[in-house]
């Protein structure tokens, strides 16, 4: 199961309070102070793994709470400090506020790690307050609260090339045809209801990673059908591949609507490299294919790729452009 958004609560530690105490030797009737600081309270702090994928566990588990500083004690002892909590996240999360939605931290990177809530600093024992004319001070100093905070947790996929097109383009084909990964692929509308990742192996030593993005229909950036939740996931890629079936008589107006749906949710079509394929060539006859390279798109100055993921005709073709746009 895919999750790409959690809502948790952290809480660091509190810190422990000082200790007042005083020396207690045999011959010495009136020793010095000797309370020991308070522990500091564990921190909360998040890690980027890249062995993790979905933030299903945060769908069990909602609150994460460090442990608080010990207090001190007599002779000096310093109290333990609180156990740290550490919260392993999917490569590509974004940490919001969940009252002002502040990007509070992009753990974009794997071992990527922040300290989100510090612990409270533990209180000083009265040893630290002993003065010239304060010899034997009565007073220790309280630990420090901990703080909390409800915080969101969105996962934004990290891809090189993000595939993008209406429901039953060949997408989930594609992918399956080009790396390991395999998603569901039906001849129905919405088969793929999550992200997917692939990893292409483009040579012996060099390789991309496409994801695969639920169809886009008309008002997908407005929330309608499956792409406003997952359109997200392509705005960190770096190139789009744009996959219109060959068969799709409209397939001028299936552009056309597919480019408007990515500008009008964050200008994606206008700021990213953009590639345009044709999909399932092998459904058309041999003259049908010939006419069908004539095709031109309004509003795109690219080379247009005809590819069959199924016979892999020209898939090879398409991978080059790709990866020469992927390095640039």
């Amino acid at each position: 199961m895919f999750l790409d958004e959690a809502k948790i609560y952290v809480r660091s530690g509190d810190g422990g309070n000082g200790a007042v105490a005083f020396r207690r030797e045999k011959y010495v009737p009136k020793g010095g102070p000797a309370g020991g600081n308070g522990g500091k309270g564990g921190s909360v702090v998040l890690i980027a793994d890249r062995n993790i994928n979905t933030l299903l566990s945060f769908k069990y588990k909602k609150k994460y709470l460090a442990g608080n500083g010990n207090p001190g004690a007599n002779s000096l002892k310093d109290g333990k400090d609180g156990n740290s909590v550490f919260i392993k996240v999917p490569v590509g999360t974004i940490v919001k506020d969940a009252d002002t939605h502040e990007i509070l931290a992009d753990l974009d990177e794997d071992s990527k790690e922040i300290v989100l809530l510090a612990g409270g600093k533990g209180g000083k024992g009265n040893s630290n307050f002993a003065t010239s004319t304060n010899q034997a001070p009565r007073f220790a100093e309280d630990g420090k609260p901990g703080k909390e905070k409800n915080i969101i947790l969105e996962l934004k996929l990290l891809a090189d090339v993000g595939l993008v097109g209406y429901p039953n383009a060949g997408k989930s084909t594609f992918i399956s045809a080009v790396s390991a990964a395999k998603p569901k692929v039906a001849d129905y509308p919405f088969t793929t209801l999550v992200p997917n990742l692939g990893i292409v192996k483009y040579s012996d030593f060099d390789s991309f990673v496409v994801a695969d993005i639920p169809g886009i229909i008309e008002g997908a950036s407005k929330g309608k059908g499956l792409g406003l939740r997952f359109l997200k996931h392509i705005e960190r890629t770096k190139v789009l591949l744009i996959l219109i079936d060959v068969t799709d008589e409209h397939y001028q107006d299936t552009f056309e609507v597919i480019r408007n749906e990515l500008n009008e949710y964050a200008d994606l079509y206008s700021e990213k490299s953009v590639v345009v394929s044709f999909t399932k060539l092998d459904l058309l006859s041999e003259p049908e294919q010939q006419k069908a390279r004539t095709r031109k798109l309004s509003g795109y100055k690219g080379e247009i790729y005809f590819i069959s993921s199924v016979t892999g005709s020209e898939v090879k073709k398409l991978l080059d452009a790709l990866w020469q746009l992927v390095i640039r």
